[in-house]
């Protein structure tokens, strides 16, 4: 990348790649699959066909039924997210041994990058308006699963469960809504075989009573105030749930998912000389990725949005 505009290093690269927040939850939710070009097709099967009954007889010399399976091809394209970092040349040249001004630089941007993706991701399955009227539930009052004595969890996923055509594998939870879950009554006598009024579930507990994969809590905040006022967090994972059935092997041309991530490329990160950062100059610090977050298939995910109060 020597001739790009902005030098990508591979030291630095190194680094942004490296560093993840391990209570994000993106990268599962919306697996990535990486695109050759940032324009990209992805290829979106027709449900119907593969529940719809045809005559499989074959007469002994007629020729079996022959099926054309269609599918459309959908045009997208990722898009570009990076954040720059200036650190001045007194702060490289009064580091103390061992601490890597730029390598923490990249650090802080990559979080923030991939914070962002994670807001993006929660916005997009956790948006009750993304999914078919028949896959998705608003509960309110005593439905909540925030009452423990009227409610039932256990009935509103099982009902999901059975209502997705492809059963889903995986369960999403905001983590206001996993902790009431974890506590609820119905939930704790189901897995810990007492009268419910005692003990707290495990995510394990949950992944093994609902047979899934996978059970993910979104765990990360974000400050929704503008800045210069003071900081007002807020969880980026709302108080809902989601049930879905995501393939680890299917990508953008093959296979059935809920949905997935395009990436074009890896992860960068390089640095650039600026002379006007103080009075020494200094380094411009940049990392960033080009994505594109999809639900391929909404048919096969059940939303129950605001599941406590």
């Amino acid at each position: 990348m020597a001739n790009a505009p902005f030098p990508i290093q591979p030291a630095l690269t190194a680094i942004a790649i490296a560093y993840r927040n391990v209570k994000l939850i993106a990268d599962s939710v919306l697996p990535r699959t990486p695109v050759s070009k940032q324009e990209f097709l992805y290829i979106k099967q027709t449900l119907a066909e593969s529940f719809t009954p045809v005559d499989t007889k074959v007469g002994r010399k007629s020729q079996p039924n022959r099926i054309d399976f269609s599918a459309s091809q959908v045009s997208d394209a990722t898009e570009d997210f990076a954040l720059d970092d200036a650190v001045p040349q007194a702060d490289i040249d009064n580091a103390p041994p061992n601490y890597d001004p730029l390598g923490r630089a990249t650090e802080g941007i990559t979080d923030l990058v991939l914070l962002g993706r994670e807001q993006r991701t929660a916005n997009l399955v956790f948006t009750l308006a993304n999914y078919p009227a028949a896959n998705r539930i608003t509960l309110s009052g005593t439905g909540q699963w925030s009452d423990f004595t009227n409610s039932n969890p256990i009935a509103d996923i099982m009902t999901g469960l059975d209502t997705v055509v492809k059963r889903p594998n995986v369960m999403v939870l905001g983590r206001a809504a996993f902790s009431k879950l974890v506590q609820h009554p119905r939930i704790v006598k189901a897995v810990l075989g007492n009268a419910g009024d005692s003990g707290i579930a495990r995510r394990q507990d949950l992944t093994d009573l609902f047979e899934m994969d996978e059970v993910l809590v979104g765990e990360g905040w974000v400050n929704t105030a503008k800045k210069g006022q003071a900081a007002s967090l807020a969880r980026v994972w709302g108080k809902h749930c989601l049930l879905f059935n995501r393939d680890n092997n299917a990508d953008t041309q093959r296979g059935v998912t809920f949905g997935y991530t395009a990436q074009f490329g890896t992860r960068v990160a390089g640095s650039q000389v600026d002379p006007n950062i103080g009075m020494r100059g200094g380094v411009i610090v940049r990392a960033g990725e080009s994505l594109k977050e999809l639900i391929a298939a909404n048919d096969l995910a059940y939303f129950l949005q605001n599941v406590v109060a």
